[in-house]
């Protein structure tokens, strides 16, 4: 495998692992008012992202990172393109990270409401506009935008849902399966329509042969969301979480798949490389450091990988 091939597989599996763990992550953001009643369900669904929300968006740093190392021009490019969009993402997760940290050291409601509303502003700016952004890289539409967007928002809803009935016990987490039922009345058309653009960007709908790959991970990842809503609706919440992340993850590797090998109009992969030598560079640093940074986030979701209770405030 060529250095530029297995850089772009890199930065695909970076992506991907920070659109399914962001993802349940801005789905709690958004859930935790409706989900709780007093002050002591609220600490226990925020709880359910407190020791891993800032483990998570380093997959995010780490995505960048390498496109700016490897694939400078790619790197230029989108964030030139989408220079609004990216802007009020990083300000939204600045706001979600100052609400999550600050509202463990306020004492008056007024001053956690306004914590909540943080949180909530700063978890659903980035759930929509990253949909909105790939959407638009793929069809360079304003329409496409905007099914992307409810897309990806509503999935980080449901993914988010299912999260915090897997990790809760009591009124929280049934509250949070009608919440994943709900959602998914959303989600699921938002998903057929939505993935069905993927493989369609680069073929005509109806030729399916083109690209057999493409809208193979498209229908799975269909098909696997739909089993998440149909698991949560039985009660198997270690199941229905495996299902919509796998969704998510099987919609990501379509959506990069879609991009090889012209992740930008008029730019190939090899036109937007690094140099043989700072990408043979950059493989030894990368096979040496990313089995260390997956393995401390796997330890610490085994470690905190138990239920929470809602314990009186």
């Amino acid at each position: 495998m060529e250095l530029t091939t297995f850089w772009f597989v890199v930065i695909a599996f970076l992506w991907t692992g920070y659109f399914v763990l962001e993802g349940f992550d801005f789905g709690v953001g958004l859930l935790a008012p409706a989900l709780s009643r007093d002050e002591a369900e609220r600490k226990q669904v925020l709880g359910t992202i407190g020791p891993v929300w800032d483990g998570n968006e380093v997959w995010l740093i780490t995505a960048v990172g390498a496109m700016f190392a490897a694939f400078p021009a790619w790197y230029a490019g989108l964030l030139s393109e989408f220079y609004l969009p990216i802007v009020l993402v990083l300000v939204g997760l600045i706001v979600r990270g100052i609400g999550l940290e600050w509202r463990a050291k306020v004492h008056h409601a007024s001053d956690r409401a306004w914590c909540d509303l943080g949180i909530m502003v700063g978890s659903g700016l980035p759930a929509f506009l990253w949909g909105a952004v790939f959407a638009d890289l793929l069809h360079n539409s304003a329409v496409a935008a905007l099914i992307g967007g409810v897309f990806s928002l509503s999935v980080c809803v449901l993914h988010g849902a299912v999260f915090v009935a897997l990790k809760t016990t009591g009124p929280v987490r049934a509250r949070a399966r009608r919440a994943a039922m709900a959602t998914s009345a959303v989600a699921l058309p938002a998903a057929v329509v939505a993935l069905s653009g993927i493989p369609s960007a680069r073929t005509a709908m109806a030729d399916w042969a083109a690209s057999p790959w493409l809208w193979a991970g498209a229908l799975a990842a269909m098909a696997v969301l739909a089993a998440g809503v149909a698991l949560i609706w039985r009660g198997r919440e270690g199941w229905a979480f495996t299902a919509t992340a796998s969704s998510i993850a099987l919609g990501a590797v379509a959506l990069f798949g879609a991009l090889w090998p012209a992740p930008l109009p008029g730019l190939t992969v090899a036109g937007a490389a690094s140099g043989p030598y700072t990408l043979g560079m950059l493989t030894w640093i990368g096979l040496i450091a990313l089995p260390f940074v997956l393995g401390y986030q796997a330890w610490s979701y085994w470690v905190f990988r138990k239920r929470l209770v809602a314990e009186a405030v």
